[in-house]
């Protein structure tokens, strides 16, 4: 039974535009073909509500999927072995 999630995650904003969306791209394409894409949204670069390894900003993007119960696990597993991907949240929606 699919559940709808959705996936906050913040890539380092040192990194160079190709860069940047090759990380986009690589997690919209495990998304597709594991999942269903509902949105993908781009915020940019913002301001960090804290410094991380002393970087005050990052670059934002809010993806709505949705996937089977043991997907995001795996989400989960590839965005800590991503480099440049500084902060992730997966929050499962009501």
């Amino acid at each position: 039974m699919a559940r709808n999630y959705e996936a906050l995650y913040i890539i380092n904003p040192q990194l160079e535009d190709e860069a940047i969306k090759g990380i986009v791209e690589r997690f919209k394409n495990l998304v597709e073909s594991q999942a269903q894409l509902v949105s993908i949204d781009e915020w940019g670069k913002r301001k960090l509500a804290y410094p991380i390894e002393k970087i005050n900003e990052g670059y934002y993007v809010l993806m709505e999927f949705s996937a089977e119960p043991d997907f995001p696990q795996e989400l989960e597993r590839v965005f800590r072995i991503t480099d440049g991907v500084m902060k992730y949240l997966i929050v499962k929606q009501e």
